[in-house]
C-alpha cells in the first residue's frame, strides 16, 4: 500500500469509497520519493494552502499534487497544510491563474497554453512537433532556457516554481478515424471541428490542418462533445482516459503533435504571507512533487492508451511517414509564429534537442 494511500485512508475515511474507486482506476504507479529534510518545528504561522486544478483526482498531476501537501505537512508539523480542489471545480485556467492574481486561489498548474498570457515566449511549447521524444522534452524543460522563461512571471501576481508534464496531445474523435490530414480537413465532407485550448497558435495549427478550431475551457469540453457541439479534442492519452472522454469519443490516433508541460504557480499575495523559511520549504516541495509528477505521468500514458483501446476506443498509430505527412502540413504555423515567439528561443530550444537525440 503507497504512502499517498495511506494517507488518504487517515485523511479522508469520509470519502473511502470513492477514493479506493479513483485508485482502482489507475495502473501500478510508483510510490512517492521518502519524505527528507529537515523539519521546521518552530511555529512560523499556520497556512491552508488551497489549490486548483483542471484535472480530476485519478490524474499524475492530483495524485503529486497530493505529495506536495504531505511534504508540506510532514515538514512543517502540520503548519502548512494544503487542499486539492480538482476537475475545474474552481474554474478554467486562465480563471484560475486570474484568481491568483487578485489573492482569492493560492495555487494552480495550468497548461503552459493559456499562460502565454503572461509570458508569450511560452508559446515556444505550442508549436507543432518540437519536441519528438520525451527525453528530449525533459531535457528542454530542465535546461535554463527553459527555466528563464519561469522567471518572466515576475510582476504578473504570479510566481511559478516548476515544470510539470502535461504530456503528448494526440487527437480523438467521433466521426471517423485520422491518419493523414486529409482525414482532418475532411475533403468532400466536412472538417473535423476540434476543440482547442483559448491560444492562438493551437489555433492555428488545426486551421492548417483543415479542422474547424473551437477555443473551449477544459472543463466544457466533455458535455459538449456529448452533444455533439464538437466533434473532437486533443490531449495526452491520460487526460483523456480520467476525463472519461472514451464514453463520448470512438476513434483516437496517435499523432503527438505537441508535447504541452504544466507550471505550477502560486499567487504573489499568498507567497509574501510566508516566512522566508516556508518560501524555501514551498519551492523544495515544488521541485520534488513536479519530479515525482513527470514519473508518475510517464507510467500512466502508455497504460492509458491500452485502457481506452479496452473501453472501446479505436486508436490508430500513425507511423513515421503519416507522422511526416503532418508535419510538412502544420509547416506554416512556425513561419507565422517563429518572429513573435523569438527564433533564438526556438532555435536554442531545437539545439537542445539535438543535442539530446544525439547522445
Amino acid at each position: 500500500m503507497s504512502y499517498l494511500w495511506k494517507r488518504t485512508l487517515l485523511l479522508t475515511g469520509a470519502t473511502l469509497l470513492s477514493t479506493s474507486i479513483a485508485y482502482a482506476q489507475t495502473p501500478d504507479l510508483s510510490d512517492p520519493p521518502p519524505i527528507q529534510g529537515e523539519v521546521i518545528t518552530e511555529n512560523l504561522g499556520t497556512h491552508t494552502i488551497r489549490v486548483g486544478l483542471g484535472l480530476a483526482e485519478t490524474s499524475p498531476l492530483y495524485i503529486s499534487t497530493r505529495y506536495f501537501g504531505d511534504i508540506l505537512a510532514e515538514r512543517t508539523e502540520g503548519r502548512l497544510t494544503v487542499n486539492v480542489f480538482p476537475n475545474s471545480q474552481l474554474g478554467d485556467d486562465a480563471q484560475m491563474m486570474e484568481m491568483l492574481q487578485t489573492g482569492t486561489l493560492d495555487m494552480t498548474i495550468p497548461s503552459t497554453s493559456p499562460a502565454t498570457s503572461y509570458v508569450q515566449e511560452l508559446a515556444v511549447f505550442d508549436l507543432p512537433f518540437l519536441l519528438p521524444t520525451r527525453e528530449a522534452a525533459i531535457a528542454v524543460l530542465e535546461s535554463d532556457v527553459a527555466l528563464g522563461l519561469l522567471d518572466k512571471f515576475e510582476g504578473t501576481g504570479i510566481k511559478a516554481f516548476a515544470y510539470h508534464e502535461n504530456g503528448y496531445r494526440q487527437l480523438t474523435n467521433s466521426v471517423r478515424p485520422v491518419e493523414s490530414p486529409d482525414d482532418v480537413a475532411g475533403l468532400d465532407v466536412s472538417g473535423l471541428t476540434i476543440r482547442t485550448m483559448e491560444n492562438p497558435v493551437q489555433l492555428s495549427i488545426w486551421q492548417a490542418l483543415g479542422a474547424n478550431p473551437t477555443p473551449m475551457a477544459f472543463g466544457e469540453v466533455f458535455s459538449a462533445m456529448e452533444q455533439g457541439v464538437i466533434d473532437g479534442q486533443e490531449n495526452p492519452w491520460s487526460t483523456i482516459l480520467t476525463s472519461n472522454f472514451h464514453e463520448v469519443q470512438d476513434y483516437g490516433s496517435e499523432t503527438r503533435h505537441v508535447y504541452t508541460p504544466f507550471i505550477i504557480m502560486m499567487s504573489e499575495r499568498t507567497w509574501n504571507r510566508l516566512d522566508p523559511a516556508y518560501q524555501e520549504l514551498v519551492q523544495q516541495a515544488a521541485q520534488e512533487a513536479a519530479a515525482y509528477e513527470i514519473q508518475l505521468a510517464t507510467e500512466y500514458d502508455d497504460w492509458a492508451r491500452g485502457q481506452l483501446e479496452a473501453r472501446g476506443m479505436q486508436i490508430t498509430r500513425l507511423d513515421d511517414e503519416q507522422i511526416a505527412a503532418f508535419q510538412a502540413a502544420v509547416q506554416p504555423v512556425y513561419d507565422q509564429w517563429a518572429p513573435r515567439i523569438g527564433e533564438d528561443l526556438i532555435a536554442e530550444i531545437q539545439q537542445i534537442v539535438e543535442s539530446t537525440m544525439a547522445e
